[in-house]
Order: C-alpha cells, then sequence, then structure tokens
C-alpha cells in the first residue's frame, strides 16, 4: 500500500510486511525444525503486539475530528481494511506452514503436537481424567451477567472458548496457571492444546462446538498530563489498567457460525468491522513455553559469544580504553565486557561517579547489580531510568526503586520525551588528573537480549567523545537545556540537521562527478524529510545501500525517483538490530552508530546519541560485517516497490550467509593476545 502518489509505502503495511519475512523462516526448510518453531512464535507475538499497538491507535484516530484526523492518518477506514487483508492473507499462510507442513515434520522426528482429528481412545480418556482433576475446578463461566446493560469484558491477550447454548453466548477463559501445552506422559515429547482438552469436554457436557476467540486491547499507557504532577507514579498507577485497555480488535475463529458471531457482536457491543477472522488457535507465541528437547540435528548450531582477546589481556577494562577506543560486536562477542566494564568502575578506587541510561532492562540485571556494588563502595551513581519503555516498565521500576533505595540518583522519564540512548559515563579521579571513560552503544544494556539481538558497543576514552557524553548526562539531569556538540549527534538537537547536511554533501560530490555513497542500516525507515532526502540523492547520482530490518516507507529501485537505492532486509537466527550510517565523503568516510533509526520519533522526539567510530580499525570491523550482510545471498531479501519479499540472488555459485561469515570474521579478527599485553 503506497501513499502520497505512490512515493512513499505504508509504515503499518510494511511492517506487516516484516512479520512476512519472519514467516518465511517458519517456512523456510533450510532451518532446523525447531528454528522453525520458534520463528512460529515469534511471528504469533509480533502480531498480538501489532494489534496493541498499531491497531489501536489507527482506531483511536477513526474517532478524532476529521482536520486534526487528516494531519495524522488521511483515510483510517481504508487503512484498517487494507491492514484485515495482510493480515488474512499472513494468517492463512502461517496456519498452512505450521500446522499441515511444520507439524507433520516435527511428527517424523518424534517431537508430535496433536491436533484434535489425530486424537484415538487414549487421548481422549486422558483428556477426560485430566479436565476433571485439573481444569474443571477452575474453569468459570464468563457468561453471567446481572441486567441487559452488563457487557462481557474480555481481557487483553487471553483466549476463550464459545459457544451458542440455548441462544445465549457461553464464555469460557482458558485458565492462565495452566500449561498451553499439555504433555500427554512424563518424559515423552507428546503434546496437546489446552484448548482442544477443554473444547472436548465442553462439547460432551453441553453437546456444542465451542470456538476460540482473543481479543486486543490497546496497550498505550495514557497519562492524563505527563507535564505536571509525578510522571513515575502515574505510569505506575497506568500500568495495572493495560489489561483493561480500550478494546481493538477480536481474532476469531473463522469457522465460527453465524448463530455463534451474532450473540458475539451483540454480547460485547461490536460489529463485523472489530472481528479478524483467523485459525482454530490464537496467542500461539505461547509455543516459546514449550520443553523443546536438545537435538543437535533439529536446533541451530550454538554460536558461542567469542571473549575478546584483546581486552580478555588487560587485567583492567579502563587500562584497554585508556590504551586505544574498543569495539564489539554482539552476540558474536560477548557482552560480558559490558558488565565488566560496570564491575570494575564500581571497584575501582580511583572512580568517583557512574552514569548510565537504562531503557530495557533484564528481571536479573548483573549492569544494575554492579550499580548497586559501586554505590556500598562509596560512588556516586546518577540513573537515567526510561519508564515509558511499552512492556518493560515494570522492570525499569523495579531497579529504579531498589538503586534509589540503596542511594544512587535516579532520574525518571521525561514528559513528552523518551531518552532511548544507550550510554555509560564513568569518572575517575587519576595521578594524571580527571579522567572520563564512556560507553555508546546500539542496543540496551541487557545481557538477555545481547545473546540474540546484534549491536555494536564503543568503549572509548577519547577526550573529545567522553566530555561530550559528559553533557548528555548533564541535560538528563536538567543542569543545561541543550548540549553543544561537535562529534556525536544528539536528537532532538543535531541528528536530523548534520546527518541531512551531510547527504547533501554526497550529492555536491556526485554532481562534481566525485564517487559519492552512502551505506545506511538501521531498523526502521519512516521519516518523510529523510526519504525525499535520499530520493534527492538517488537522483543526483549518489549510489545508496540500505539494510532495514523492519518498516521501510522508502520505495527503492523507481526510474527518476530512486533508481539508485537498493534495499535489503535479513532476517535470521539473529535479530539485527544495529544502527550504522556511513558517508563516502570524498574518500574520508564518516561512519556513526548509536541508537536512532531514521524515524520521526528518533529525530524529534526522543534523546537518541550516535558517536563517530574515530579508529580505523573500528571503522574497518563495522565496514566488513556490512559487508558480509550486503553480500548475503541466503537470508537477504530484495525491498521492492511491493515489498514482496523475495530472497536476494547473486551470481556466486556459493551460499553465503552473512551472519555465518560474521562470525567466522570475528574468530579470525582477534590477534593473538600476547602482541597486545
Amino acid at each position: 500500500m503506497k501513499t502520497n502518489n505512490s512515493k512513499l509505502f505504508n509504515r503499518d503495511i510494511s511492517w506487516l510486511r516484516f512479520n512476512h519475512r519472519v514467516l518465511q523462516e517458519v517456512k523456510d526448510e533450510r532451518n532446523p525444525l525447531f528454528e522453525r518453531l520458534k520463528f512460529a512464535a515469534i511471528f504469533s507475538s509480533n502480531l498480538d503486539e501489532f494489534f496493541e499497538v498499531r491497531v489501536s491507535e489507527i482506531r483511536r484516530i477513526k474517532s478524532l475530528d476529521k482536520p486534526l484526523r487528516k494531519k495524522l492518518i488521511t483515510k483510517p477506514n481504508r487503512l484498517l481494511k487494507a491492514i484485515k487483508k495482510n493480515i488474512n492473507e499472513l494468517g492463512e499462510e502461517f496456519n498452512d506452514a505450521l500446522f499441515n507442513k511444520l507439524i507433520p515434520d516435527l511428527h517424523k522426528v518424534g517431537f508430535s503436537i496433536i491436533l484434535t482429528e489425530d486424537y484415538d481412545k487414549e487421548i481422549k480418556a486422558f483428556c477426560k481424567d485430566y479436565f476433571v482433576k485439573n481444569i474443571q475446578p477452575k474453569l468459570i463461566s464468563k457468561s453471567d451477567f446481572k441486567n441487559d446493560d452488563d457487557r462481557l469484558f474480555i481481557k487483553n491477550g487471553q483466549v476463550y472458548l464459545i459457544a451458542n447454548v440455548d441462544n445465549k453466548l457461553l464464555v469460557y477463559e482458558l485458565p492462565k496457571e495452566q500449561d498451553r501445552f499439555i504433555q500427554l506422559k512424563k518424559g515423552e515429547t507428546r503434546y496437546i492444546f489446552l484448548d482442544d482438552l477443554i473444547r472436548e469436554n465442553l462439547k460432551e457436557e453441553h453437546g456444542k462446538e465451542f470456538y476460540s476467540m482473543k481479543a486486543s486491547r490497546d496497550a498505550e499507557l495514557y497519562i492524563e498530563n505527563e507535564f505536571s504532577g509525578n510522571l513515575k507514579e502515574k505510569i505506575e498507577k497506568a500500568l495495572s489498567n493495560r489489561e483493561t485497555g480500550q478494546f481493538s480488535t477480536a481474532m476469531v475463529d473463522s469457522r465460527m457460525p453465524v448463530d455463534v458471531l451474532k450473540l458475539l457482536y451483540e454480547t460485547l457491543d461490536i460489529t463485523e468491522t472489530d472481528i479478524i477472522f483467523g485459525g482454530k488457535y490464537h496467542k500461539l507465541k505461547d509455543i516459546f513455553s514449550l520443553d523443546i528437547p536438545d537435538s543437535p540435528e533439529n536446533k541451530m548450531v550454538h554460536l558461542e559469544p567469542k571473549r575478546s582477546k584483546q581486552l580478555a589481556c588487560h587485567n583492567c577494562m579502563l587500562a584497554a580504553i585508556k590504551e586505544k577506543d574498543r569495539l564489539l560486536y554482539y552476540p558474536y562477542e560477548s557482552f560480558d565486557e559490558v558488565i565488566r566494564f560496570a564491575d570494575e568502575a564500581s571497584e575501582h578506587p580511583d572512580v568517583q561517579s557512574i552514569k548510565m541510561t537504562l531503557y530495557r532492562v533484564s528481571k536479573t540485571s548483573a549492569i544494575a547489580k554492579a550499580l548497586l556494588k559501586a554505590l556500598k563502595n562509596g560512588k556516586e551513581v546518577c540513573l537515567f531510568i526510561e519508564t515509558k519503555a511499552r512492556f518493560d516498565e515494570s522492570n525499569n521500576l523495579h531497579w529504579g526503586k531498589k538503586l534509589a533505595e540503596a542511594g544512587a540518583n535516579v532520574m525518571y522519564s521525561y514528559p513528552g520525551i523518551k531518552v532511548h540512548s544507550k550510554i555509560m559515563y564513568v569518572k575517575s579521579k587519576e595521578p594524571h588528573g580527571i579522567q572520563e571513560y564512556a560507553y555508546i552503544g546500539t542496543g540496551n544494556f541487557n545481557e538477555k537480549t545481547s545473546k540474540v539481538y546484534t549491536d555494536y558497543g564503543l568503549f572509548t576514552a577519547h577526550k573529545a567523545i567522553t566530555a561530550e557524553i559528559g553533557r548528555v548526562f548533564e541535560l538528563l539531569e536538567r543542569k543545561i537545556i541543550i548540549p553543544k556538540t561537535k562529534n556525536l549527534l544528539i536528537s532532538p538537537f543535531t541528528t536530523r540537521k548534520v546527518i541531512s547536511k551531510l547527504i547533501q554533501k554526497e550529492i555536491e560530490f556526485a554532481s562534481q562527478e566525485k564517487e559519492a555513497y552512502l551505506i545506511f542500516k538501521m531498523n526502521s525507515l519512516q521519516d518523510k524529510d529523510m526519504i525525499k532526502a535520499l530520493y534527492k540523492a538517488s537522483n543526483a547520482g549518489v549510489k545508496i545501500k540500505l539494510l532495514v530490518r523492519g518498516i521501510c516507507c522508502l520505495i527503492p529501485g523507481i526510474e527518476w525517483m530512486s533508481e539508485n537505492i537498493e534495499v535489503i532486509s535479513i532476517v535470521d537466527r539473529f535479530l539485527e538490530h544495529g544502527r550504522v550510517y556511513i558517508f563516502g565523503n570524498d574518500g574520508e568516510e564518516k561512519l556513526f552508530i548509536g541508537s536512532a533509526d531514521l524515524m520521526t520519533r528518533n529525530l524529534d522526539n526522543r534523546i537518541e546519541v550516535l558517536t563517530p567510530i574515530l579508529d580505523p580499525e573500528l571503522a574497518a570491523k563495522v565496514r566488513a560485517t556490512l559487508d558480509f550482510q550486503f553480500n548475503d545471498n541466503v537470508k537477504a531479501r530484495v525491498i521492492d516497490e511491493n515489498q514482496e519479499n523475495n530472497y536476494r540472488s547473486t551470481s556466486k555459485n556459493y551460499k553465503e550467509s552473512s551472519q555465518h561469515k560474521i562470525y567466522e570474521y570475528i574468530e579470525m579478527q582477534e590477534a593473538d593476545p600476547l602482541t597486545h599485553s
């Protein structure tokens, strides 16, 4: 779906095309079976979040006055119709891939998810016995209404089984405390859906077929006024409302008969526009809960993160960083070095203070524990915690409270803006004077996601960079209003302006018939002005290569508009998460990494940090990883004008998976540690 006279691809449809790339991994028989099963869970989880966030937002826009609505989305009804069409197509493809292909293939290797059509007498007897002992006491009908004004309340993300019994809608919620997949016999890898086990017994009790439904509710935390009162406290109170947010969409079994649908519409006070027809089973992210056997032939070969030899040979991280800049690429290299940096800073006698931003932190965060240790050792700890990091608010609030109680200066969300940067600043009083150290990353301080997200992390003691990181924290501490920087790009202050200026310089080089090029890697590309600048550069003859994992509103390969722009997307075992911006700069490349995508929110409504890579060796390392990705002919998809996600083919007669090539490159790149002692 294109907009603005076909100059832009719609962001929501583009996101659905990204989820189609995830679905391709479910179907890809080159993947081990259990890896395909994992991607099925990811596909379903992604779609649930899309309903809770984007579909809810579009439906809210529908209710606004027309002049305001037009500024946001010109035709929300048309967009919702296009979304439903795409989701229906994806749903059919997904159900075919999972139930008609993957599950039968899993059965052949002894891992069985048994569907009702394959129940034998033994399984039916098991269902009856298990239901009586474990389910029946907890199963409560949701169908008793006190009066005509009462409405059935459907919780967000819960699966319900419904039927028409005596012209009344009978509704049961799947018990949350029960496993979604029931193991038939301990020690065996045979499972059945909890839905089907309950269905079998309800059918026997009521003589009716029960059909599944799952509702999505608005997941946004609505704060009445972010600019007054205590924003943190308002967010804490709002968290409990997420399960009961405004009704957005119901996914129902497409086999549901008309009489049941009619009762559903009446009971929930909804219409067909609120419904998306799907398969028999919903909320299939519960596949993550399955106990996957340790089967080398059916799982991905584990790629153990490499410990940096150049850092391992140093007894002190601070000394290693002071010697030269260090750059790691996770998960190919171990995130343990970031934890080590925080740990050593917390114990080093010279270190006076540690400052950090936390956007998404794990429940058992080793980084947060290092900060607690720093406080015990008398260090000053200053922490900015983003409480508006959707779905991670609770973890962030937990650690914020714990660290504040231990004596940290904890700051929380700014009204109207998110702090999305991933930065750490350490100040040390050493014999020669004050020494500053900084870490700037493309991903969160989260050791759990660092194992599956590809991200860059720069450690530096470069005076110009560390001084500017210090100014970012002065901004967060509200000591200054604008952080003046010459090296770092800081949103919402300089990122848009500098990137636009550097694109314009490439246009000027092209007009002088010099080599001019741009190589960008990001999660999403949506900002209209940035896309316009890239179109202008393409028309001027600048060669542009883009690697975009998710949303891409730019339409490449169109004559007189974007014919010099190539866009690919890679979906593989690791989630491509790093952001890199390379400008040809007349033979003296400028290369930046950081937290900002080219989305309006990242440029104008978030505090983001992009840093130049000043060390030529480290710049070459980043450049090499991108070269591998643009040569990928296994997992790279071409993003064309219709975003059909065709796998990229090359003239090479051998297959080259970038993630495997990068892992091999990282292995080869590390020199003998004795040469760096």
